[in-house]
């Protein structure tokens, strides 16, 4: 893969603009060159560094729905668009989804279309004591068979639901967010499912990642989200820079967090709605994008290890900016 801050590919063609992070021109396919993002990133401050100015640094008939959707405000979004069969490769489902907490999330969800969940009697047993009416055909099945469904190394626990992908969200969903996570190209399904479930519990109102270079809505994501794919929005863009533009004219403090930034993200200056944008471990927030943010901010750590990974990064970020937001 070319990487993001190298304006030609390795035969000296032209990266896109969603591999540079940069919007695309109106009418011209020529790209503007990008300068080095330089060396490994981290979510971490350098003490004493001063600022040099610049920019441094994822249905059947429901009777229920889930906590998250709950409450006005919870679903600040404006309407549900089918998927495009154009959206990339989670548009081909169905999907397998296992693991209790992510199969009971999927029922509670009624953007979930549901089709057949083949289960243990203990796993139904168990989902049912959870309240869940299950409104698709059932097979009971032994924990054998779901192992040679899914793989013997898949964590299971006796269920595993046949679902379509969510349908396809996108920045028009978001006429009501005020907190919103954007991951640029962080492709670790493990790391996106973990920030998944911290935007749910630190009540975001959607996750944010490119169509390219992020995974997929699939087994393996929702299964790390453990449920919180179903009850947050995730909304998937073709290019993050051309993104964050549109929510500052929307009215957001886009800020990304970067290791060099002039400033704590406590001393951040943010408005009534924000947008914090994180990149990958190593690369960080491509340079296009960082160009496209409000401002730049850094999470200084007191300890002798002064980096984190970035879903701890995203949970501190969100928690620091929910306090400075009042929510």
């Amino acid at each position: 893969m070319t990487r993001p801050d190298t304006p030609a590919g390795p035969s000296g063609t032209s990266t896109s603009s969603e591999e540079t992070g940069a919007p695309s021109p109106a009418h011209s396919r020529s790209k503007p060159p990008h300068g080095s993002a330089g060396g490994q990133r981290d979510y971490k401050g350098t003490k004493g560094r001063g600022a040099k100015g610049g920019f441094r640094k994822g249905g059947g008939k429901q009777s229920a729905q889930g906590a998250a959707h709950e409450g006005e405000g919870r679903r600040p979004f404006a309407r549900v668009r089918p998927r495009s069969s154009r959206e990339g490769d989670a548009s081909e489902g169905p999907v397998l989804l296992y693991g209790l907490h992510t199969i009971e999330a999927a029922f509670r969800n009624s953007d979930r279309r549901r089709h057949r969940l083949l289960a243990t009697e203990n796993a139904q047993r168990r989902l049912t004591e959870r309240g869940i009416d299950f409104d698709v055909p059932v097979e009971t099945v032994s924990p054998r068979q779901l192992d040679h469904l899914v793989g013997r190394d898949a964590v299971h626990q006796g269920a595993v639901l046949e679902a379509d992908p969510l349908p396809a969200f996108g920045p028009r969903d978001l006429a009501r967010a005020r907190l919103v996570l954007a991951l640029d190209q962080v492709t670790d399904p493990h790391n996106v499912g973990a920030i998944l479930r911290s935007a749910v519990a630190l009540a975001a109102d959607a996750v944010v990642t490119t169509e390219r270079h992020a995974p997929e809505e699939g087994s393996v994501l929702a299964k790390s989200a453990s449920g919180a794919l179903d009850m947050v929005r995730h909304v998937r863009v073709k290019n993050m820079a051309r993104f964050v533009t549109e929510m500052r004219e929307a009215g957001f403090q886009a800020v990304a967090l970067d290791s060099e930034g002039p400033a704590r993200l406590e001393e951040t200056d943010l408005g009534e709605k924000v947008l914090l944008v994180l990149g990958s471990e190593g690369k960080g927030v491509r340079q296009g994008v960082r160009e496209a943010c409000s401002a730049l901010a850094r999470l200084d750590m007191p300890g002798a290890i002064a980096s984190l990974n970035v879903s701890n990064a995203a949970v501190l970020a969100l928690y620091v900016t929910r306090g400075k937001m009042g929510l």
